[in-house]
């Protein structure tokens, strides 16, 4: 790739930024030299600069391809306020604002287009692609490929097709959270020509890692705001509780806020801007709080619900301490959260019948006939729909989310999505209907003097600050807006908070769910839940060597820091077996030893033999009369 600026100045122009984080400038220069990169970063590595400035510093666009339809929002939004023209589509907009949006990807200035994985087969998409200027393609959360990944979607598969089109651009996949297995899965899904990763340690040295057994989750939750002070997050599930711990909170004198993807858009940014500006000390959320959100300075993260897999629990764990601060990372584990959690992953997977049901009713609705439907997006009140087929709305949504799974939809969450106004007309014609219609022209003219670029693209407006620089109501603007729309002067989209539903696929005439594949969807889901458990109620080894050994990173050393390393320091006389054992394999790294070269000098001679048969016993080692050596 032809580099036509120093990436250290436009990081300096852009981001204020004199030097890049560790393993940044190394990917940059990856991707600069057209290679297949792989940027395995944990939360707060600083991922999007690792795309973002090495298309800066190159002609033409990168495309950036993201599941969620918030961060994509949050990261344009962020990239406009640096001066940078960013675009987005996704299945909350209407065709015609796709087919400009594609336009102006084709042939304006811009230099990033996001979009979901699924626009990726779409003919407007295709039509357009061949008329790009494509200098790279960033994959973010692309565990999301593979099956083993805790977030698995096969629209993500679509991504290898753009390979054949796009033969020379590098792909730079870019994760948080991946074991072994997905870091794998990830290259050779999406083609990689050479194997390619960059990664940072998942070592976080300055967080401590705790799971603290608690009958009284409110006064746990208390003690370790107290003794961590400064911000922090409270991590649950649903989002009622998020209301109400946030009232508790309130109610005990503390600035605590909730938040969740049911929110409309000013009221998410709201609650961030007032947490991130510490006016706000806790923010209780979904999952749906922390992606995109850069702030140093949080001191705790609370968990008061089991996550579903160990790589959602340290991506949002990890939102802690990035200022390499001390910081804590807590969960509060009372008694019947392992079970709850079971159920909860039980629930997940409906009867196939039931699923099956589902689709079909869904079809119904909105009266898609076979193979007709796809790309066609609709408002979906999961409410209407449940009653007017008497279903469980709960076991509907999972039904649902499984087909979806399956990629033949795309169900988005509740999101805010602010009304906009496209001038239909050409700047001439324009001119002509003002002149030709007196009525509309102050009217005209004001929505001019708020809103710029109307006629280059949708512009997102506020009816409310309309009415007021027209010295007007809202109903009346409303009214107006509704009237050029009719004439064909604008095309006017007014608000919307309810989720969207799209076909991915047309429809089929019965879905097909084989047995075997949904076994081993489950399988996987009970894996990622075993593995939590296991770290949750695991009190003998290290919770930072637990997590770095699930992501397949040998651990040197205990933390020192965590609820399990400090028992063990506060226990007089006790031995701890997992540092014995990490000073053996250390050892064994230089090569076979003998049983007295292994033995001498340590404190505990007859415990480290006892370890010594252990691992041998349990395959870790060998023994063969003499030398001990790495298996």
């Amino acid at each position: 790739m032809p580099v036509n600026y120093s990436i250290h100045q436009i990081l300096e122009t852009h981001w204020g930024f004199k030097q890049f984080r560790p393993q940044q400038e190394e990917i940059i220069q990856s991707v600069l030299n057209g290679k297949d990169t792989l940027a395995l970063l944990p939360t707060g590595g600083g991922k999007s600069i690792c795309f973002q400035v090495p298309s800066l510093a190159t002609d033409g666009l990168c495309l950036v391809i993201s599941p969620l339809i918030a961060l994509m929002q949050d990261q344009v939004q962020n990239l406009k306020s640096r001066g940078i023209k960013a675009l987005m589509i996704h299945s909350a907009m209407s065709k015609r604002e796709i087919d400009i949006t594609l336009d102006n990807a084709a042939y304006g200035d811009y230099k990033f287009l996001y979009l979901s994985p699924e626009r990726l087969e779409t003919e407007l998409f295709q039509a357009r692609l061949k008329k790009m200027n494509i200098n790279s393609v960033a994959i973010d959360e692309a565990h999301c490929i593979s099956q083993w990944g805790y977030d698995f979607r096969p629209s993500y598969l679509n991504i290898a097709a753009l390979k054949e089109e796009l033969k020379d651009v590098p792909f730079i996949a870019l994760t948080a959270t991946a074991t072994p297995e997905v870091v794998i899965d990830i290259q050779e899904k999406l083609l990689f020509k050479k194997p390619n990763i960059i990664q940072k340690s998942f070592l976080r040295s300055n967080l401590s890692y705790v799971v603290r057994r608690t009958e009284n989750q409110v006064s746990s939750m208390l003690k370790v705001i107290d003794g961590a002070r400064g911000s922090g997050i409270v991590y649950t599930t649903t989002r009622k509780r998020t209301k109400e711990i946030a009232h508790l909170l309130q109610q005990h004198g503390l600035k605590a806020d909730f938040y969740h993807a049911g929110l409309s858009s000013e009221e998410r940014q709201t609650k961030q801007h007032s947490w991130i500006h510490n006016k706000t000390q806790i923010i209780v959320a979904t999952n749906a709080f922390g992606m995109g959100i850069d702030k140093a300075d949080v001191r705790f993260v609370i968990h008061v619900d089991l996550p579903s897999s160990l790589e959602a629990y340290f991506q949002e764990a990890g939102r802690a301490g990035r200022d390499e601060k001390k910081s804590y990372a807590v969960l509060l584990l009372s008694p019947s959260m392992t079970e709850n959690l079971k159920q909860k992953t039980e629930a997940e997977f409906p009867e196939i019948d039931f699923i099956k049901k589902c689709y079909l009713c869904l079809s119904n609705y909105y009266q898609i006939p076979i193979h007709g439907g796809l790309n066609q997006v609709f408002d979906f009140d999961i409410k209407d729909f449940s009653t007017r087929y008497k279903l469980n709305v709960a076991s509907c949504y999972r039904a649902l989310h499984f087909i979806e799974k399956e990629g033949m939809i795309s169900l988005s969450e509740n999101f805010f999505t602010p009304s906009k106004i496209y001038i239909l007309l050409t700047k001439q014609d324009f001119y002509t209907f003002q002149v030709a219609n007196k009525i509309y022209d102050h009217f005209l003219k004001t929505l001019l003097r708020t809103y710029g670029g109307l006629m280059e693209s949708y512009v997102s407006i506020d009816e409310n600050e309309l009415a007021k620089n027209l010295k007007s109501t809202k109903s009346k603007v409303i009214e107006i807006l509704m009237r050029l729309k009719k004439l064909e002067v604008i095309d006017y989209q007014p608000k919307g908070t309810l989720p969207k539903i799209s076909y991915t696929k047309s429809r089929v005439e019965q879905l097909k769910i084989g047995k075997q594949h949904y076994r081993e969807r489950k399988d996987i889901a009970f894996k990622q839940v075993e593995a939590v458990i296991y770290y949750a109620e695991n009190q003998n080894i290290c919770r930072s060597n637990k997590l770095l050994y699930y992501f397949g990173e040998n651990a040197t050393r205990t933390c020192g820091v965590c609820d399990v390393c400090l028992a063990k320091k506060k226990t007089e006389g006790n031995i701890n077996t997992e540092e014995l054992e990490l000073g053996v394999i250390e050892k064994l790294k230089n090569g076979p030893k003998k049983v007295d070269e292994l033995l001498q000098k340590s404190k505990h001679p007859k415990e480290l033999a006892q370890l010594l048969n252990f691992l041998t016993e349990t395959g870790k080692l060998k023994f063969d009369g003499l030398f001990y050596s790495l298996k």
